[in-house]
């Protein structure tokens, strides 16, 4: 079976309906079964999206994929710059 992935909105949501179920006094493990996730999934996505709103969870994702992109892009400059630099110093 393959693993599911949440959107950010989905994760918050998902993170306000533990919050509520633990609030009326479920367990964690419990709120977590009823939500369909397993606990250490409820920890890493407080870790990560802990008081953030559906908004700001929006942007950070997209932060970090711009992120991503930008460093794909130094990297290859560097790689060119690296290797105009050594075919220069083969013709002199």
């Amino acid at each position: 079976m393959g693993r599911q992935r949440f959107t950010p909105e989905q994760i918050i949501t998902k993170l306000r309906e533990v919050d509520v179920l633990v609030g009326r006094g479920a367990t964690a493990v419990e709120a977590c079964r009823q939500v369909g996730i397993a606990e250490q999934t409820l920890y890493r996505w407080r870790k990560e999206y802990g008081g953030l709103k559906v908004d700001q969870a929006r942007r950070m994702k997209d932060l970090e994929r711009e992120n991503v992109r930008l460093k794909k892009l130094v990297a290859d400059l560097a790689l060119d710059k690296a290797i105009l630099q050594e075919a220069s110093k083969l013709t002199f």
